[in-house]
């Protein structure tokens, strides 16, 4: 009988992240270019055969202008590779990147692949939130007849999922200080820089090296001065309940980034003497309500246990995005989630959210974490525009 085929993920690499602004840390770099750089890293890194690759699947929310056209294959001609590496661009919003990974190692399960490359991009500098949208009626008469009110902006969800659970603004803006302050130790320990790779920016004489979005010096009473981001005298009346409590210093900044992870079948990585950081054991995808949205991580996380045969306490660290900070709030309240073991080593509130490319990071973050605190099984969920999620559950090998 042939043994089970298992994925194992031998390398996972990103930029640094920057502001996703004019005059941010990546401003002024292409796309492709920035993405391109990473890859050409993780193949540096990892000394695979580059010809070996079969595929390089990757996550990009916003396809359009410098981001359309199949970016990953683009992206994949920049770095060197041969011309014999297909790629495939996808799009499960903020999960994109999660999902180019779970693809990826589903493909070498099944036996589609042997080597595998899984990554994201997102330059949000360049190519803003909903570029691809503006003046376009992207919901069609059947969805408008199925939902009449229409949807909501995701701050406004962020809003009605910490007036549901009870999530004060202090304790928001407490998670939201804790993520600085998790970031900065992950950062000063060299834990998380490790995945980071130097990325060359033009008009710039050193590479870019440390995440921009960490702010060392905040503190709750900074954060108590912010004012709610998305409260307005129509909001108010539709949505009495809520006490306006989700602001900029709350909420995951944008930005710029990348990432990749290299995931090679197990007695293939044996073979070519390739050391594998952990294995992708578990998946599972899940939709939920797409008005408060950000919720379907709780019967991601619940289907994705249940299909691994586990429970949460069982799991000795996990990355829920930070998306904005009731949600990772609202999940372990839910859940009955150790505190002690979310987002070590902080989230997207500190060092910023390339819709993209997102789940690299998180993934790079949660390996990090079980090295350090010597755990075996690491848990990833990613709230997802229209009300998705997806879990991965990961086994550290390293």
């Amino acid at each position: 009988m042939t043994a089970a085929r298992r994925a194992v993920i031998v390398d996972v690499v990103r930029s640094a992240f920057g502001r996703g602004r004019e005059g941010g840390l990546l401003h002024g770099l292409h796309p492709v270019d920035l993405y391109a750089q990473v890859l050409e890293a993780l193949v540096r890194r990892t000394g695979v055969d580059p010809a070996l690759i079969e595929d390089v699947i990757t996550g990009c929310v916003i396809q359009v202008g410098e981001q359309s056209g199949n970016i990953g294959r683009h992206a994949a001609l920049a770095a060197g590779l041969p011309e014999s590496v297909a790629a495939v661009t996808l799009d499960r919003k903020c999960g994109s990147a999660q999902q180019a990974v779970d693809f990826a190692a589903q493909g070498v399960i099944a036996g589609a692949y042997d080597v595998v490359i899984a990554g994201g991009v997102e330059m949000m500098s360049t190519v803003p939130m909903r570029a691809n949208r503006l003046g376009k009626d992207t919901d069609g008469e059947r969805l408008k007849r199925r939902y009449p009110d229409g949807f909501i902006r995701q701050g406004l969800s962020a809003e009605l999922i910490a007036a549901r659970w009870g999530l004060s603004r202090n304790d928001q803006d407490a998670f939201a200080l804790r993520s600085h302050q998790r970031a900065a130790l992950g950062e000063d320990e060299g834990v998380t820089t490790a995945a980071v790779v130097p990325v060359k920016v033009p008009g710039r004489n050193e590479a870019a090296t440390r995440d921009e979005g960490l702010r060392r010096d905040s503190t709750l009473e900074k954060l108590s001065k912010l004012k709610p981001a998305f409260e307005d005298p129509e909001a108010r009346l539709a949505h009495p309940q809520v006490q306006w409590s989700v602001t900029a210093g709350n909420a995951s900044q944008i930005t710029d980034g990348a990432g990749a992870a290299l995931i090679v079948e197990e007695r293939v990585a044996q073979r070519l003497n390739l050391r594998p950081l952990a294995a992708v054991s578990r998946f599972a995808v899940c939709g939920d309500d797409p008005i408060l949205m950000l919720t379907a991580i709780i019967p991601a996380t619940r289907r994705l246990l249940s299909r691994a045969g586990m429970q949460l306490d069982q799991i000795d660290a996990y990355e829920v995005n930070e998306a904005f900070a009731s949600v990772p709030l609202a999940w372990a309240k839910e859940l009955g989630a150790d505190p002690e073991r979310l987002n070590v080593y902080g989230g997207a509130i500190a060092l910023g959210h390339p819709v993209g490319a997102s789940g690299m990071r998180l993934l790079a973050n949660l390996i990090a974490a079980l090295q350090r605190r010597k755990g075996r099984w690491g848990l990833q969920t990613m709230c997802e525009s229209g009300g998705m999620a997806n879990a991965t559950l990961i086994e550290n090998l390293g």
